[in-house]
C-alpha cells in the first residue's frame, strides 16, 4: 500500500486541517455490501489490514470517504474550471464554470469581522442562511442557501438547484454532498475577492446548520476541507445519528427517524442509498465515519433530547467519532453536547452550551476543553465489539 508522507499528514495535523493533497492510495475503486451490525471498525481498512500509524490513517480516511459516496451521499464532483466573483453591498454574486456549463449564484456576507483592508477575520458560514447558534461580535457571518444549489422541498425535489444545472440532473449526488460542492465554491468566490474586500479569512471558517441543515452541515464540514470548525445542530438520522442505532431503536419500540423513512421525505442521500435502507447493517460505514473525514479539524455536535432525532443514536456514534480523535492525539478538537436537563424546543440553542461553544469558537486556545455531555444509558462498548478503546497510532 503507497504510503503518504509522514511530513505531509503531521504538518496537517499540527495546523488542525487536511493537507492540500495526498499521495495516491491504494485502495478500491468500488465496495461489495457486508454484514456488520455494530459500528463498523475505522481502524481496519476494507482489505483487512489494520491502520498502525497516522500514514495508514490518511489512506483510510479516503476509503471511507469513498465508501460513503458509494453507498450513501453519491459522488463529489473535481472543482469547476473557474469561479468568478463579485461583491455589491452584502451580496456576492458567482459565476461558476465546468467543462460542459456555467451558472450564477449568490450569498450574503450579513457581516464583517473586520474593516475591509485588513488581514480579515473569522466568520460562519450558515447552512439555511441564518444560524441558530450564538455569534458573537467579531466573527462574521456568511449566509448559504443551499436550497438554491439543491432542493430539499420535497423527495421529488431531486436534481433541481444550480449544483445540477452544472453537473446534469441525474448526477447521484445527494443534496447533502450537493451542498458540500457548492459550499466549496462560496470559500474559492471568498478567496478571490480577498480578505480587503470581503474583511474574511478563509482560513478561519466555521459552518454550521439546525436539522436538515444540521445534516448538511456535518456533511460540508466532512467534505470541504478548508472549513477549520463544523458545529452540526440537531441533525439526528442522516446526520450525527448512526443508522444502525437508529434501527435498533425503532426495532425496539422508539418513535425514531430511520434511513427507511429519510429517503421518503426528501432528497439529501443519492438515489443509490435506498437500495439499503431496509438493511443498513449491509453498508460498510455509519456516522461516525463523518467525523473520521473532519478530524483532526474542529468539531463540536449539538444534539436534542428529542425522540425523533434520537438522542441515544447521536450520543454513541459520536462518542466513537470522539475515540478517533482521541487516537490522533487530539480527543479535545472535537466535542459533543447533548442537553442534559430534558427535551427543548428544535433547534432551540441550549445556553448551557454557550461556554463550550464559546472554547471552540477560540480555535482551541484552551486546549484542555474536554466536551461530552449526555444522559443516554446505552453503552459504546455494545457497539464497537473489539476496536474501541481505540489504538494509539504510531
Amino acid at each position: 500500500m503507497t504510503r503518504v508522507t509522514r511530513s505531509l499528514l503531521l504538518a496537517a495535523l499540527a495546523f488542525g486541517r487536511a493537507p492540500v493533497s495526498l499521495a495516491s492510495c491504494d485502495i478500491p475503486e468500488t465496495f461489495a455490501p457486508v454484514s456488520e451490525p455494530q459500528l463498523p471498525d475505522p481502524w481496519t481498512f476494507y482489505n483487512g489490514e489494520p491502520v498502525k500509524t497516522k500514514e495508514d490513517w490518511a489512506c483510510r480516511q479516503e476509503e471511507m470517504s469513498k465508501i460513503l459516496q458509494q453507498f450513501q451521499l453519491g459522488d463529489l464532483p473535481p472543482p469547476p474550471q473557474s469561479v468568478q466573483a463579485s461583491l455589491e453591498g452584502n451580496t456576492v454574486t458567482m459565476t461558476v464554470t465546468t467543462k460542459t456549463n456555467s451558472a450564477t449564484a449568490r450569498f450574503t456576507i450579513r457581516n464583517t469581522p473586520r474593516a475591509a483592508g485588513s488581514s480579515g477575520g473569522p466568520a460562519v458560514v450558515a447552512v439555511g442562511s441564518y444560524p441558530t447558534i450564538p455569534v458573537p461580535d467579531g466573527l462574521g457571518i456568511i449566509g448559504f442557501d443551499n436550497d438554491a444549489c439543491a432542493a430539499q422541498t420535497s423527495a421529488q425535489a431531486y436534481g433541481k438547484g444550480w449544483f445540477y444545472d452544472l453537473h446534469g440532473s441525474d448526477h447521484p449526488a445527494g443534496s447533502l454532498m450537493a451542498w458540500a460542492w457548492c459550499a466549496g465554491r462560496v470559500i474559492d468566490a471568498l478567496q478571490q475577492l480577498g480578505p480587503e474586500k470581503t474583511g474574511i479569512d478563509t482560513k478561519r471558517l466555521a459552518v454550521t446548520g439546525c436539522s436538515r441543515n444540521g445534516k448538511g452541515a456535518l456533511a460540508v464540514g466532512a467534505f470541504e476541507k478548508r472549513f477549520a470548525l463544523t458545529v452540526p445542530v440537531e441533525g439526528g438520522t442522516g446526520g450525527a445519528g448512526s443508522w444502525r442505532i437508529s434501527d435498533f431503536l425503532s426495532a425496539n419500540g422508539s418513535v425514531i427517524q430511520t434511513a427507511r423513512q429519510l429517503v421518503t421525505e426528501n432528497t439529501w442521500m443519492s438515489p443509490r442509498f435506498q437500495k439499503y435502507v431496509n438493511n443498513v447493517t449491509t453498508i460498510p460505514a455509519d456516522q461516525h465515519f463523518l467525523p473520521a473525514l473532519i478530524a483532526p479539524r474542529g468539531l463540536f455536535v449539538i444534539e436534542s433530547n428529542i425522540e425523533w432525532l434520537g438522542p441515544d443514536s447521536t450520543t454513541i456514534a459520536m462518542k466513537a467519532g470522539r475515540e478517533i480523535y482521541a487516537a490522533l492525539g487530539v480527543k479535545s478538537n472535537m466535542g459533543f453536547y447533548l442537553e442534559p436537563s430534558g427535551e427543548h424546543n428544535h433547534c432551540q440553542f441550549p445556553a448551557n452550551a454557550g461556554v463550550a461553544l464559546g472554547a471552540f469558537y477560540g480555535r482551541f486556545l484552551q486546549p484542555t476543553v474536554d466536551i461530552e455531555v449526555s444522559n443516554s444509558t446505552l453503552e459504546l462498548g455494545d457497539w464497537t465489539g473489539d476496536w474501541s478503546p481505540a489504538p494509539k497510532l504510531g
